[in-house]
Order: structure tokens, then C-alpha cells, then sequence
């Protein structure tokens, strides 16, 4: 005797049991710590709006009437005159210097130690000092760059008195800041990536590398790109290893423009610092010209992470075949 079964849409029967599962015994505990979550959430954003309404609103004289001279323009004694192009300089070069070296390096590390090294007590030391390092305060990061590559560059960078204190000293300090929390993220992308991805490769006979590469690198790209561009944004707006390797509070000395390559052995200033300079000068004039100086690393910052997401979805579509 031949079973005929009715035809039934194994979609709908799905999501039917899945709404009964979800739906049925809910513990009122549940629904009060998802109701705190959400409360959590929308007060955080709600912090988050009203300090962004108040920081534009002090800015907008500033920028609704001379945006572009006030990014042309360095620190000067006026309010109506100061700029922060030094600033947006200073930054560009190091945020250049923590890709170039943080970015591999440490994307590099994560692969060896998820997909090469063994699981020894060597390994286990390393990845513990690794994420003790990612939760020292930066200003300790400032004293090494200062200790070291101050030091370590006074003799073939340094000049005119300043012993070091270059763009290349504090590119390379905050490139160090940001190596663990690179990373950290970066290993926890690879270890997000299924086993039976890997295996599926290596039953096709593919080498360790070329499973990595075609597989494994791809699968992890998204969190990988995120963790990556979101630390960069936190060695942005760092001030204080900036300070301690020497960066300018004043007026530079020289005029050199965005790109030139002659600025990496000068002295430099950055936002951050120079955010601080305007912030202590005497005055409700200077009010709108920090608050100013802060929307605009705010949307460098901003910039940053735009671009993390659109790379995160492209690679996800990627992933998903779209």
C-alpha cells in the first residue's frame, strides 16, 4: 500500500513551532531584563543625542560661516582666525602608520595563533599578555613611545632640538596601542569560523594555507575589518601618548603641506591635542571653535566606521553569494 502524505510547506510549519517554542512558558524574569536591555539601550542614545545636539549647536557659528578656512587654516591666538588643518595632518599620518604596521601585524599574529600554533602553555601565556595589554591605560603606551622610539629616532629624524619627538614617534606609539586590541578581534573573527568549513577544504585536498586564504580569511573578513577600523578610531582620539612623545601644543614651525613626506621627521600635533589647546583657552570665543574642532574628529571617526560597514557588507554579500 502506497502512503500518500499531504502536501505540506515545511517553511510554514517552521516558523509555526518556532513561535510556539518562543511564544509559550516565557518567565517574567525574561521580559523584565529584555525590557531593562532595551531601557539601557535607548538611554545610552539618548546621552549620545543630546551630547551631539549640544556639541553642533556650539559649533555651528564656527562652521555654517567659515568651514572652509577653519579647515585650512592652523592653531592661531584668534578665535576667528584658528584652524585645525595641522590637526587633520597630524592625524592622517598616524592614522597611516597604525594600517601600515598595527593592521598587519596584527591580523598576522591572530592567524598564527588560531590556525598554527599549538595549544601549549606558551600559546596560553601569549594570549593572556596579549589581552592584559589591550586594557592598559594609553598614557603607560605614551611612556614607552617616549622611552623607546623618541630615543630610538633623536639621531636620524630628530632635528632642530627636537630629540625625536617626531610624527614617526607618535605614528609608531599608537600603532602599538592599537596592536592587541587588533589583535583580539581579529582572532576572534577566525574563531567564529565553522570547523566544517575548514574541513570541507582540506577534503577537497587543499594545503593549511590555501584553506586560510580562500576560506577562512574570507569567512572572517567582516569582523575582522570591523574590530580593525574600530580601533583605529580609538588610536585617533587619543591625547595622552600623543602628549608624553612630544606633540605640539602651539603653533608648528613649519608649513608643510598634507602630503609631504618631510613632515614625518618635524614635530606634529593632532586633534585630540589640539581639541585640549582650545578647550583651556580663556574665553566664550574659543567655546565654538573647540566644539567645532570636535565635530570634525567626530566625523573623521565617523568616516572610519562607515567605511568598516560598508566593507563588512560587502564581503558578507560576498559570502552569502549574492
Amino acid at each position: 500500500m502506497t502512503l500518500i502524505s499531504p502536501m505540506v510547506d515545511k517553511d510554514k510549519t517552521a516558523e509555526r513551532v518556532r513561535a510556539r517554542i518562543e511564544s509559550g512558558g516565557r518567565d517574567p524574569k525574561d521580559i523584565g531584563f529584555r525590557w531593562l536591555m532595551l531601557a539601557t539601550l535607548l538611554f545610552s542614545l539618548l546621552v549620545l543625542a543630546v551630547l551631539v545636539v549640544d556639541v553642533v549647536g556650539d559649533s555651528w557659528s564656527v562652521l555654517s560661516s567659515r568651514l572652509g578656512d577653519f579647515l585650512a587654516n592652523p592653531l592661531r591666538s584668534r578665535s576667528d582666525e584658528a584652524g585645525v588643518f595641522t590637526g587633520l595632518r597630524g592625524t592622517f599620518w598616524i592614522g597611516i602608520f597604525v594600517i601600515c604596521l598595527s593592521f598587519p601585524i596584527g591580523i598576522g599574529a591572530a592567524i598564527y595563533l588560531e590556525e598554527y600554533a599549538t595549544d601549549s602553555w606558551f600559546t596560553r601565556l601569549v594570549d593572556v599578555n596579549i589581552r592584559n595589554l589591550a586594557g592598559v591605560p594609553s598614557v603607560v603606551y605614551g611612556i614607552l613611545g617616549f622611552t623607546i622610539f623618541v630615543g630610538l629616532l633623536d639621531g636620524p629624524f630628530g632635528e632642530d632640538g627636537a630629540f625625536g619627538k617626531t610624527t614617526v614617534a607618535g605614528g609608531l606609539t599608537l600603532a602599538v596601542l592599537s596592536l592587541p586590541v587588533v589583535i583580539i578581534t581579529s582572532a576572534e573573527a577566525i574563531r567564529a569560523v565553522p570547523q566544517s568549513l575548514r574541513e570541507a577544504g582540506y577534503g577537497v585536498g587543499a594545503t593549511k594555507w590555501e584553506v586560510v586564504r580562500n576560506h577562512v580569511l574570507p569567512y572572517a573578513a567582516p569582523g575582522i575589518l570591523t574590530g580593525t577600523l574600530l580601533s583605529l578610531a580609538r588610536a585617533l582620539g587619543e591625547a595622552a601618548p600623543l602628549i608624553l612623545v612630544g606633540a605640539i601644543r602651539g603653533r608648528l614651525g613649519s608649513n608643510a603641506g598634507f602630503f609631504e613626506l618631510g613632515q614625518l621627521r618635524e614635530q606634529f600635533t593632532a586633534m585630540p591635542i589640539l581639541i585640549t589647546e582650545y578647550a583651556t583657552k580663556p574665553g566664550d570665543d574659543w567655546v565654538p571653535v573647540t566644539a567645532a574642532a570636535i565635530v570634525i574628529l567626530l566625523l573623521v571617526v565617523l568616516g572610519f566606521n562607515a567605511v568598516a560597514v560598508l566593507l563588512r557588507n560587502r564581503f558578507e554579500a560576498k559570502r552569502e553569494g549574492k
